[in-house]
């Protein structure tokens, strides 16, 4: 095990200075470090196919970059990958975390890819190594992959292992904290924000009869840990597909359908917003929890602060959209939802953070998913 700057001060001798990505929590030192230090450059990134092209353009203006992310998030940067980084030949490090390695227990979401990511590098003919585990690899791993990229101008891979990197806190500085301070409601007052767990209690306690999907992450594990029920589904991996499978769900059925997505998760897959209020299912409430930050993958901060998720919503055709910091507001806009055509969007600001020793769902994400359709098609 390494700390982060042992890492990353001799990719910084190197030239490596602009790093972006999206977090995972195998990264979240190193994210923490390239954040926080006064010398490097880090931009959060809404997909990992967007942090590869955000890389591309600051290679473009002269800069040495690296893209980090999860191994799930490879898929969403295939394309740009081989039909942008290929063809015109510009370099990137990327450090990609193992999530699923055979022999290791991880969530069931992680399983597949756990076993291709070293095939699919290799398929999108981008060679790689370990991430160093050691003080003395590092060089060695960073020359490897820089005389490549300087010899061939394309990407190169360090694939990271659990624990690769020791614990690092995220410092408050003005790269960490762009996040808004507590606003009012409609009604006026400020005040403190709800936490999420108590947003899903409300929700739970309201939508029993109502086929509730939960995006990934700690929603679906706070909502798990208030109660299990059949009418939830606990999305795990495919982060920002919980917009897009309510959806579906919503145009074949009559059922009332409410998704709980997060901040991070909506701008992941904001073309969503466009393509629901097109179609125009009125039995889908879209409740978007802003708390401002990556809350699973340790706080790192998201661009929701500078998105008005209501004007986004109303402008792609959302029949109605609502905007609250409290829970009395979060009723009344349920409220409103019960007696007016849908889609609505009701967006939550809501305070960062977890409740302690939060667990995960016990029950199989099949078995989930099979209980949740005999509940949505039962009597529909």
């Amino acid at each position: 095990m390494i700390d982060a700057d042992q890492f990353l001060t001799p990719a910084l001798q190197l030239g490596f200075n602009f790093y972006t990505g999206v977090p995972c929590s195998f990264l979240k030192p190193l994210i923490n470090r390239t954040i926080s230090r006064a010398d490097t450059d880090y931009v959060g990134a809404t997909s990992e196919g967007e942090a590869v092209g955000i890389a591309s353009g600051a290679w473009l203006a002269g800069c040495k970059t690296v893209v980090m992310c999860q191994n799930s998030g490879l898929g969403n940067m295939v394309n740009p990958l081989t039909s942008l980084n290929h063809p015109f030949r510009i370099p990137t490090l990327l450090i990609v975390t193992w999530r699923g390695e055979p022999g290791l227990k991880d969530e069931p979401q992680h399983e597949i890819m756990g076993e291709i990511t070293h095939a699919l590098l290799g398929t999108m003919r981008i060679p790689h190594r370990p991430f160093p585990k050691t003080v003395e690899e590092v060089a060695h791993a960073l020359s490897a992959a820089d005389d490549y990229m300087e010899r061939t101008g394309l990407p190169f891979a360090l694939v990271m292992e659990k624990n690769a990197v020791s614990p690092s806190a995220l410092e408050d500085t003005a790269q960490s904290t762009r996040r808004a301070a507590a606003t009012s409601d409609s009604s006026g007052q400020a005040q403190a924000r709800p936490t999420r767990f108590d947003v899903l209690k409300l929700v739970q306690n309201r939508l029993r009869d109502t086929a509730v999907v939960a995006t990934t992450g700690k929603t679906g594990r706070e909502l798990f840990t208030l109660g299990d029920y059949s009418n939830q589904l606990y999305q795990v991996g495919s982060m920002g597909c919980a917009s897009a499978m309510g959806f579906g769900i919503a145009l074949r059925t009559n059922k009332r359908v409410v998704v709980v997505d997060g901040d991070g998760a909506a701008l992941m897959k904001l073309g969503s917003f466009a393509t629901i209020g097109s179609y125009a299912p009125q039995n889908l409430v879209h409740l978007v929890l802003d708390n401002g930050v990556h809350d699973s993958t340790g706080g790192q901060a998201t661009v929701s602060t500078s998105v008005a998720f209501a004007d986004v919503a109303s402008a792609c055709g959302y029949s109605t959209v609502h905007t609250t910091d409290s829970l009395d507001g979060l009723g009344k806009a349920l409220d409103r939802s019960d007696t007016l055509a849908g889609p609505h969007l009701i967006h939550v600001r809501i305070a960062a953070g977890s409740i302690s020793d939060l667990g995960r769902p016990t029950v199989k994400p099949d078995a989930v998913a099979r209980r949740f359709r005999y509940f949505v098609m039962d009597n529909d």
